[in-house]
Protein backbone atom coordinates (compact mmCIF):
# COMPACT_ATOMS: atom_id res chain seq x y z
CA UNK A 1 0.00 0.00 0.00
CA UNK A 2 2.51 2.85 1.38
CA UNK A 3 5.87 2.93 1.76
CA UNK A 4 7.52 5.16 4.34
CA UNK A 5 10.76 4.96 6.64
CA UNK A 6 10.28 2.04 8.62
CA UNK A 7 11.66 1.71 11.98
CA UNK A 8 14.36 -0.51 12.28
CA UNK A 9 13.84 -3.84 13.90
CA UNK A 10 15.46 -3.27 17.12
CA UNK A 11 13.90 0.49 16.75
CA UNK A 12 10.07 -1.57 17.67
CA UNK A 13 11.05 -1.81 21.17
CA UNK A 14 9.46 1.46 22.07
CA UNK A 15 6.82 1.60 19.37
CA UNK A 16 2.94 1.48 20.02
CA UNK A 17 1.40 -1.96 19.85
CA UNK A 18 -2.34 -2.33 19.05
CA UNK A 19 -4.03 -6.00 19.12
CA UNK A 20 -6.86 -6.76 16.08
CA UNK A 21 -9.24 -9.29 16.99
CA UNK A 22 -11.15 -11.38 14.05
CA UNK A 23 -14.76 -12.63 14.17
CA UNK A 24 -13.45 -16.17 15.83
CA UNK A 25 -11.31 -13.94 18.57
CA UNK A 26 -8.30 -14.88 17.42
CA UNK A 27 -5.50 -11.75 17.85
CA UNK A 28 -2.75 -10.15 15.76
CA UNK A 29 -0.40 -7.87 17.66
CA UNK A 30 0.61 -4.60 15.63
CA UNK A 31 2.99 -1.65 15.33
CA UNK A 32 1.01 1.64 14.79
CA UNK A 33 3.17 2.47 12.19
CA UNK A 34 0.96 5.91 11.31
CA UNK A 35 -2.20 7.57 13.22
CA UNK A 36 -3.82 10.38 11.83
CA UNK A 37 -7.58 12.22 12.81
CA UNK A 38 -9.49 12.91 9.75
CA UNK A 39 -12.90 14.53 10.37
CA UNK A 40 -12.57 13.83 14.04
CA UNK A 41 -11.65 9.92 13.42
CA UNK A 42 -8.40 8.94 14.51
CA UNK A 43 -6.77 6.39 11.61
CA UNK A 44 -3.94 4.06 12.71
CA UNK A 45 -2.21 2.32 9.86
CA UNK A 46 -0.97 -0.91 11.34
CA UNK A 47 2.08 -3.48 10.29
CA UNK A 48 2.23 -6.86 12.15
CA UNK A 49 4.37 -7.88 14.97
CA UNK A 50 5.35 -11.24 13.68
CA UNK A 51 5.98 -12.31 10.09
CA UNK A 52 3.21 -13.21 8.12
CA UNK A 53 3.20 -16.28 5.82
CA UNK A 54 1.16 -17.75 3.58
CA UNK A 55 0.50 -21.75 2.44
CA UNK A 56 0.43 -22.70 -0.80
CA UNK A 57 -0.71 -26.43 -2.34
CA UNK A 58 0.87 -27.61 -5.35
CA UNK A 59 -2.07 -29.17 -8.16
CA UNK A 60 -0.94 -30.39 -11.63
CA UNK A 61 2.31 -32.00 -13.04
CA UNK A 62 5.56 -30.65 -14.39
CA UNK A 63 4.98 -27.32 -16.42
CA UNK A 64 1.07 -27.16 -15.41
CA UNK A 65 1.97 -27.18 -11.77
CA UNK A 66 -0.08 -24.14 -9.88
CA UNK A 67 0.16 -22.37 -6.70
CA UNK A 68 -3.00 -22.57 -5.07
CA UNK A 69 -3.72 -19.88 -1.51
CA UNK A 70 -4.88 -22.43 1.44
CA UNK A 71 -7.53 -20.24 2.28
CA UNK A 72 -10.08 -22.84 3.58
CA UNK A 73 -9.59 -22.88 7.62
CA UNK A 74 -10.34 -26.78 8.15
CA UNK A 75 -7.48 -27.49 5.46
CA UNK A 76 -4.71 -24.90 7.37
CA UNK A 77 -5.89 -26.57 10.60
CA UNK A 78 -4.82 -29.93 9.03
CA UNK A 79 -1.58 -29.01 8.18
CA UNK A 80 -0.84 -26.88 10.70
CA UNK A 81 1.35 -29.49 13.05
CA UNK A 82 3.31 -30.24 10.07
CA UNK A 83 3.84 -26.72 8.96
CA UNK A 84 4.94 -26.19 12.88
CA UNK A 85 7.26 -29.05 12.51
CA UNK A 86 8.93 -27.93 8.88
CA UNK A 87 9.40 -24.17 10.41
CA UNK A 88 10.71 -25.34 13.65
CA UNK A 89 13.81 -26.28 11.96
CA UNK A 90 14.66 -22.71 10.93
CA UNK A 91 13.32 -21.73 14.48
CA UNK A 92 10.42 -20.22 13.42
CA UNK A 93 7.22 -20.78 14.93
CA UNK A 94 3.94 -20.38 13.47
CA UNK A 95 0.47 -18.50 14.63
CA UNK A 96 -3.05 -19.12 13.76
CA UNK A 97 -3.68 -15.25 14.19
CA UNK A 98 -6.44 -12.54 13.30
CA UNK A 99 -6.32 -12.16 9.39
CA UNK A 100 -3.48 -13.68 8.54
CA UNK A 101 -1.38 -16.62 9.51
CA UNK A 102 2.11 -15.51 10.83
CA UNK A 103 5.52 -16.92 11.95
CA UNK A 104 7.59 -15.34 15.18
CA UNK A 105 11.86 -15.15 14.82
CA UNK A 106 14.38 -14.50 12.72
CA UNK A 107 13.34 -14.83 8.63
CA UNK A 108 16.12 -16.20 6.90
CA UNK A 109 17.97 -13.82 4.51
CA UNK A 110 16.40 -13.01 0.91
CA UNK A 111 17.84 -15.15 -1.73
CA UNK A 112 16.99 -14.39 -5.43
CA UNK A 113 16.71 -18.21 -6.10
CA UNK A 114 13.94 -18.59 -3.62
CA UNK A 115 11.83 -15.81 -4.46
CA UNK A 116 8.55 -16.66 -5.95
CA UNK A 117 6.12 -14.09 -8.46
CA UNK A 118 2.50 -14.39 -7.57
CA UNK A 119 -0.21 -12.72 -10.12
CA UNK A 120 -3.39 -12.08 -9.06
CA UNK A 121 -5.85 -12.29 -11.84
CA UNK A 122 -8.70 -9.82 -11.19
CA UNK A 123 -11.38 -8.54 -13.63
CA UNK A 124 -11.84 -5.04 -12.11
CA UNK A 125 -8.35 -4.24 -11.45
CA UNK A 126 -4.68 -4.56 -12.05
CA UNK A 127 -3.22 -6.04 -9.16
CA UNK A 128 0.57 -5.48 -8.92
CA UNK A 129 2.35 -8.80 -9.04
CA UNK A 130 3.47 -9.65 -5.33
CA UNK A 131 6.82 -11.01 -4.68
CA UNK A 132 6.97 -14.15 -1.95
CA UNK A 133 10.39 -15.85 -0.08
CA UNK A 134 10.41 -19.26 0.05
CA UNK A 135 10.37 -20.49 3.49
CA UNK A 136 9.89 -24.06 3.60
CA UNK A 137 8.37 -26.94 1.46
CA UNK A 138 6.77 -30.10 3.12
CA UNK A 139 3.99 -33.02 1.89
CA UNK A 140 0.77 -33.90 4.05
CA UNK A 141 -0.91 -36.91 2.75
CA UNK A 142 0.59 -36.93 -0.40
CA UNK A 143 -0.06 -33.45 -1.39
CA UNK A 144 2.79 -30.62 -1.55
CA UNK A 145 2.86 -27.46 0.17
CA UNK A 146 4.88 -24.65 0.54
CA UNK A 147 5.17 -21.45 2.88
CA UNK A 148 5.81 -18.57 1.67
CA UNK A 149 6.13 -14.74 3.22
CA UNK A 150 5.43 -11.68 1.33
CA UNK A 151 8.51 -9.20 0.65
CA UNK A 152 6.37 -6.59 0.74
CA UNK A 153 4.95 -5.41 4.44
CA UNK A 154 1.71 -6.51 5.03
CA UNK A 155 -0.26 -3.58 6.14
CA UNK A 156 -3.86 -2.86 7.86
CA UNK A 157 -5.87 0.36 8.09
CA UNK A 158 -8.16 0.49 10.95
CA UNK A 159 -10.36 3.08 12.48
CA UNK A 160 -10.46 3.77 16.25
CA UNK A 161 -13.74 3.18 17.67
CA UNK A 162 -15.41 5.05 20.78
CA UNK A 163 -14.36 2.20 23.20
CA UNK A 164 -10.38 2.48 21.77
CA UNK A 165 -10.47 -0.81 19.72
CA UNK A 166 -9.40 -0.77 16.25
CA UNK A 167 -11.49 -1.67 13.43
CA UNK A 168 -10.33 -3.28 10.06
CA UNK A 169 -11.70 -0.68 7.45
CA UNK A 170 -13.76 -2.54 5.47
CA UNK A 171 -12.83 -2.61 1.30
CA UNK A 172 -15.55 -0.08 0.52
CA UNK A 173 -14.85 1.90 3.68
CA UNK A 174 -11.14 2.08 2.56
CA UNK A 175 -11.62 3.36 -0.79
CA UNK A 176 -14.40 6.08 0.20
CA UNK A 177 -11.67 7.47 2.89
CA UNK A 178 -8.25 6.73 0.78
CA UNK A 179 -7.51 9.91 -0.62
CA UNK A 180 -7.76 11.48 2.57
CA UNK A 181 -5.60 9.13 4.19
CA UNK A 182 -3.00 9.60 1.55
CA UNK A 183 -3.44 13.47 2.08
CA UNK A 184 -2.74 12.95 5.59
CA UNK A 185 0.05 10.66 5.29
CA UNK A 186 2.33 11.91 2.27
CA UNK A 187 1.98 15.61 4.29
CA UNK A 188 3.42 14.10 7.43
CA UNK A 189 5.88 12.20 5.19
CA UNK A 190 7.26 15.14 3.57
Amino acid sequence: MYSSGFPEENDRDDATAITLTDEKERTLECYVEHSLSVNGQEYVLLLPVDSPIEIFAWQGKGEEEEAILVEDDVEIDAVFSTAQAVLSEQNLMIKNTAYALTVAGELPPVEESEIFTLEIEDEETELEPEQLQLLTNFYHQDQEYSIYTPLDPLLFFARITNTGKPELLSPEEFRQVQPLLEEHLFNQVE
